[in-house]
């Protein structure tokens, strides 16, 4: 608002379509955005919706990228990409990749994302608004996650047969200040474990 800019709060997705229906738009923008969009809405811009993904599409496309880029030891990165039917599933506009390395954790990763995809969209809006749509189709390997496989896929079985990288990939990847870790239970109690890994001199 304080740039002249018009904001909204809508109450549902009913909501703001009927109040964009009769907004001639040419392009809609999802930044950052967590929900699905019904067809309706990503219908009403001319050109469609460029969506921002925090993964290096078509790897871990839904949620939590941090934590099952670390798990699946995945590439990287973040994504602009069309808005279609599917999860994550539309053309690429644009990416850059993020290398990272064993201090990294799925703290570290959303932090870098953030910084990431908000860099990767500054630098495409300029080329967006002069007419610069690439639709480039998403090829190679994939994968999905929802987030009701998060809290199973973070429990650490006491009797388990882990590989070292398995278990402290699993470990990191849970570790995030301020959100649950990785957890095990013992004799009816449930405990929650979380890891640091630092580079030492050799």
């Amino acid at each position: 608002m304080s740039l002249g800019v018009p904001a909204y709060v809508f109450e549902t997705s009913d909501n703001l379509v009927s109040r964009l229906t009769d907004v001639p738009l040419d392009l809609g923008v999802l930044a950052w955005w967590p929900k699905i969009i019904p067809a309706r809405l990503r219908e009403i811009p001319r050109l469609g919706f460029i969506n921002t993904h925090p993964s290096l599409l078509p790897h871990n496309r839904g949620k939590h990228y941090n934590f099952w880029s670390i798990v699946e030891e995945a590439p990287f990165g973040v994504t602009l990409h069309w808005v279609d039917d599917g999860v994550d599933t539309g053309d690429i506009v644009a990416q850059q990749r993020i290398e990272y390395n064993w201090c990294d954790n799925g703290g570290t990763l959303y932090a870098r994302a953030q910084a990431a995809v908000a860099a990767l969209f500054r630098e495409s809006y300029p080329r967006l608004r002069e007419g610069w749509l690439p639709r480039i189709p998403q090829a190679g390997k994939s994968s999905f996650h929802r987030s009701a496989e998060l809290d199973q896929a973070s429990r650490i079985d006491l009797d388990g047969n882990y590989r070292g990288r398995e278990i402290l990939n699993l470990l990191r990847a849970r570790t995030f200040p301020g959100h649950p870790g990785c957890w095990f239970e013992d004799n009816g109690e449930r405990y929650e474990v979380r890891v640091e890994i630092r580079r030492t001199e050799k």
